[in-house]
């Protein structure tokens, strides 16, 4: 029911400016005081409101409004933009030596000039770049590869500690820098929850956090309640003089501006006041509501930082301390077998469970029988464990004094576990793996999965537990099988959790989504269908070399190896691989009923223009206006082609920002003329 009419827009302009207030108001007062000034029912009735006067009068909706913390949002791409200042990464360390380097060397470099520094925790999360415009957030980047990023607004809108509107005194323009977590008690929340439903837990809250900022529906990443901590702002001190020359006063003048900021921060001037900062937090770590994996140094003086200057990846002026891992002993109780999609077999650590660097561990990755046999890994050992980069739990040694006496060399898997076939193991391969490709259920169902997956056909409405039981309902066995599928054959299917308990059944609705799905895969370019194959050895750039130099799928099926071979990028050993595939007779027979099906196996090239036919281009660098591949797919739509390597045949090399300098002398001595993105686009507009 609508609160106003048409005729009363000017009071609910009014209500709703109001309510915007007031819910900002509490918003901050809950996420950045622990303050609660309203109770949770009168909140959300607030909230409600809101809501429903922004549906009754969709023209006076805010672009940050708070009803954006709830999401709403569903986004298929995540468009890619360049960052205005680059995005640098810090020159890490594990050793406390290089760190008195780095503060001896700074001395040295500033000489009289009084400086200080900031000690503050390296979060553990997924950076992330905010925009302002006239305190309005405009929009959210992750860092990506430091020149470009994804647009994630829509997500970050729905983190509660990213402010939507500035208070107090701001710049007009800047960007704030800081880090997203997953608190530990989300996260376990979370986990908690997806196992009561039969879903796979998260494996750890950095993963986690960077998976829920590319979310496609925004209300599911306002269901994650992350975290966004600022350590950093861009800000033109010549435009805006009144920026503090300190980082510390920039934080200080941020927090006031209502970003929560880095919470554990302190100004330190000599190498014991910052000894001792790393000593506290090595233990106090383990204490924080979030993960951190190290401590940040930074001159703290901004007017020095032109002084110290930067290196090719990361400023002279700041410097990281990795912790150490943390490291436990447990006994190995067992050692299991698993299959992944290609058929590789890994062996894995089954231990007495143990507590480590803030999980419970009890599994671990032994990677193969090289690694194994090179520990002597024995049935009862204890085994010294440690998270790499405080994550994934890792076997790095083995306590032989504890050995027990009976202990016996480990013999390692002849058979796989799920299929019984013999393994076999690739020369110069370090692992084993079955070769029943299209029989062993484990590579049978990992290979459905891959086929779906959002790099190869996209069809999102397939996860693994609905794949799993179309596999075990017989209905597919290959992904030929997808295409034959029907509504009627869908509803009613049921799906199982890992432990094997019915958990849901397929209705109409769903039904008709992954059949939507299907549909809509049919119009996949040939490159993503080659890619979606699961061709071993054979990647995204692999599929799309191969596609784009053969043109069609009946062509790449009658090429040898030799031809295969002579493909840029792809090496005699996948060659190899690639020609076996197609001449296996079952593998044939599934690209026929793909091709019946109407599937894409031939590449659609999309001319523009010729203005740049005969032209032969190397690419290098990252650019600002194209993606790498984008540019070249822009070369070959006007006519040029693309090679990997300068030659005498080389006309251009195309050369944005870092190029490589081997490229660069390489161009120089043959005379290869260097254009800039700029030079191309005018060479295109010619």
């Amino acid at each position: 029911m609508d609160l106003f009419t048409s005729a009363e827009i000017e009071p609910a302009r009014k209500r709703i400016a109001e309510l915007t207030t007031l819910i900002d108001r509490y918003n901050y007062e809950y996420y950045m005081n622990d303050t609660s000034l309203v109770s949770d029912y009168e909140f959300d009735a607030l909230l409600r409101e809101l809501i429903d006067l922004e549906r009754s009068y969709p023209e006076l909706v805010l672009p940050n409004s708070p009803s954006k913390r709830v999401g709403g949002e569903v986004n298929k791409n995540f468009r890619q933009v360049a960052h205005r200042v680059p995005m640098l990464s810090l020159g890490n360390t594990y050793s406390i030596e290089e760190i008195e380097e780095f503060e001896s060397r700074t001395r040295r470099l500033l000489g009289d000039t009084p400086f200080s520094y900031t000690c503050e925790l390296k979060f553990d999360g997924v950076a992330i770049g905010l925009t302002y415009r006239h305190g309005e957030l405009v929009q959210a980047l992750t860092r990506g590869n430091g020149a470009v990023g994804d647009d994630i607004t829509a997500n970050a809108r729905t983190i509660p500690t990213i402010p939507l509107r500035l208070h107090g005194d701001f710049p007009d323009e800047f960007e704030a820098r800081g880090e997203v977590v997953y608190p530990f008690d989300a996260f376990n929340a979370m986990n908690a929850q997806r196992e009561a439903e039969g879903e796979q837990p998260f494996a750890n809250p950095r993963n986690a956090a960077s998976g829920s900022l590319k979310l496609q529906d925004s209300r599911e990443a306002a269901r994650r309640k992350l975290m966004f901590c600022m350590y950093f702002m861009v800000v033109d001190a010549d435009r805006f003089p009144e920026a503090p020359a300190t980082h510390y006063g920039r934080l200080e003048w941020a927090r006031q501006m209502g970003f929560k900021v880095q919470p554990y921060i302190k100004e330190c001037r000599t190498i014991e006041d910052i000894r001792a900062f790393i000593d506290y937090w090595d233990t106090a770590r383990w204490d924080l509501p979030f993960a951190i994996d190290g401590i940040v140094i930074k001159v703290n003086q901004v007017p020095l930082w032109d002084t110290l200057g930067l290196t090719a990846k990361s400023p002279r002026w700041a410097i990281a301390y990795k912790f150490k891992a943390q490291q436990v002993t447990t006994q190995l109780e067992s050692i299991s077998f698993q299959v992944g999609r290609t058929g590789v077999v890994t062996p894995v650590a089954n231990m007495r469970p143990v507590w480590l660097a803030g999980t419970t561990v009890k599994r671990a990755t032994l990677n193969n029988a090289d690694f194994i046999s090179k520990l002597d890994i024995r049935l009862g050992d204890y085994l010294q464990v440690e998270k790499g980069g405080e994550i994934i739990p890792k076997v790095v040694g083995v306590d032989l004094e504890k050995r027990p006496l009976e202990a016996v060399p480990f013999q390692y898997a002849t058979h796989c576990p799920e299929c019984g076939t013999p393994l076999e193991r690739a020369e110069g391969e370090s692992g084993y793996y079955c070769p029943n490709q299209d029989g062993c259920p484990p590579q049978q169902i990992g290979r459905l999965e891959h086929f779906v997956s959002r790099k190869a056909m996209n069809i999102d409405s397939l996860g693994t537990e609905r794949l799993t039981a179309l596999f075990n309902s017989g209905l597919v066995r290959n992904v030929a099988d997808l295409y034959e599928l029907s509504v009627g054959k869908l509803i009613g299917l049921e799906t199982s959790s890992s432990d094997g308990k019915a958990r849901a059944s397929i209705q109409d609705k769903g039904a008709r989504a992954i059949m939507d799905g299907i549909e809509l895969s049919r119009s996949v370019p040939f490159e993503r269908v080659l890619f979606a194959l699961g061709i071993r050895f054979v990647g995204e750039v692999g599929a799309r070399k191969l596609a784009r130099h053969f043109g069609t799928i009946d062509a790449l099926m009658q090429a040898d190896v030799e031809a295969l071979a002579a493909v840029e990028d792809i090496g005699a050993k996948t060659a190899e691989v690639v020609y076996t595939y197609f001449h296996t007779p079952a593998h044939r027979q599934l690209i026929a009923r793909l091709q019946q099906q109407g599937l894409q196996f031939e590449v659609q090239r999309q001319a523009v223009s010729d203005v740049l036919h005969g032209a032969v281009f190397v690419v290098s660098g990252t650019f600002q206006q194209f993606s790498r591949d984008g540019i070249k797919q822009h070369i070959e739509q006007h006519g040029g082609v693309v090679s990997s390597s300068i030659s005498k045949k080389t006309s251009y090399v195309l050369a944005g920002d870092k190029m490589g300098p081997e490229k660069r002398r390489k161009a120089e001595a043959l005379s290869v003329p260097i254009i800039s993105e700029g030079d191309y686009l005018a060479l295109c507009e010619q």
